[in-house]
């Protein structure tokens, strides 16, 4: 039997946390408008011929309506997950995302807005990493557990 490549599309992920770390270590959270329940972080995909750290900005603007983030740790290596198929028929040709996590702070003032452009999310939440898979969507989980793992052990969280 013939084995299909897969193909995933370049992303990029954020993980933010609120300008109070590391005093308060609260992570931002948000529910998409087009999947039910599906609570994620902010991440999009990579351009053309921008940086994963240009996309990280211009995402952060798009989806929560600020870019004013300190860059606190960047995840070594790619990581990648398959779409389920009620998400793939959507997301042709890709079978799912290669990410470039980064785990970054709000700025002291920055204010979060997702009444943006071109809204993605629907409401939005700081939350303690211990309760993270209570909203995060199940396609998920995994990639988050393993990236939130490293930066646990790296200290950062």
């Amino acid at each position: 039997m013939e084995h299909k490549e897969k193909n995933y599309r370049p992303n990029v992920a954020a993980i933010v946390l609120s300008s109070s770390y590391p005093l308060k270590c609260e992570i931002l959270i948000a529910s998409r408008i087009d999947i039910k329940d599906a609570w994620q972080f902010p991440q999009g995909g990579i351009d053309g011929d921008e940086t994963p750290e240009q996309a990280l900005y211009r995402e952060l603007k798009e989806e929560i309506g600020t870019d004013e983030v300190e860059i606190i740790a960047e995840y070594p290596g790619w990581v990648s997950y398959d779409f389920p198929l009620s998400v793939a028929k959507n997301m042709a040709p890709f079978d799912g995302q290669t990410q470039k996590y980064y785990l970054v702070k709000l700025k002291k003032g920055a204010k979060v807005n997702i009444n943006t452009e071109l809204p993605e999310f629907g409401e939005f939440k700081f939350v303690k990493r211990a309760n993270l898979n209570e909203y995060i969507t199940f396609f998920k989980r995994t990639v988050y557990k393993q990236v939130l793992q490293h930066f646990k052990q790296e200290g950062y969280i």
